[in-house]
């Protein structure tokens, strides 16, 4: 299997686990006399049997992603942890960017005046290389999950 695919294998795992959630709510408590909608024991039987499939590929993802190199001396561990970076810093100057730029309207000279702290062109700049660095990075990072084996446990 492809790491890309186990990628895609951890996240259904996890949605499959959360659609549990709501089951297991409704089977929890009934009226006396009533039996509930589904068994419970056989739901928690199927959440533990997932939880054991997803740890498992958990595993075998967090692995191969340690041994597996990028670029420059870089593992994939390394090259996912920048690529978040990445991603929170541009989302936190582009809302530096969104509050700068916000044009406040003054109908009178007596109004106060608001200004902008910061050069929104060059944070825009920012944005935009930071944007940039996303994708390539992202578009390696995709490149070598679909070329990459996952590893055995």
């Amino acid at each position: 299997m492809k790491l890309a695919e186990s990628l895609i294998l951890r996240a259904d795992l996890q949605k499959k686990m959360e659609q549990l959630r709501p089951r297991l709510t409704r089977s929890a408590k009934v009226q006396e006399g009533e039996t509930p909608p589904e068994n419970p024991q056989d739901l928690i039987k199927e959440l533990e049997s997932l939880g054991t499939q997803l740890e498992e590929l958990i595993r075998r993802i967090n692995k191969t992603n340690a041994v597996t190199m990028c670029e420059n001396d870089m593992s994939l561990t390394a090259a996912l942890a920048k690529r978040d970076v990445l991603g929170v810093k541009r989302s936190l100057y582009n809302s530096l960017v969104d509050a700068a730029a916000t044009q406040q309207n003054r109908y009178s000279s007596s109004e106060i005046k608001i200004s902008s702290t910061v050069k929104v062109a060059e944070i825009q700049k920012q944005v935009d290389d930071l944007s940039r660095q996303y994708r390539e990075l992202d578009t390696k990072i995709q490149q070598i999950n679909w070329n990459t084996d996952l590893l055995e446990d």
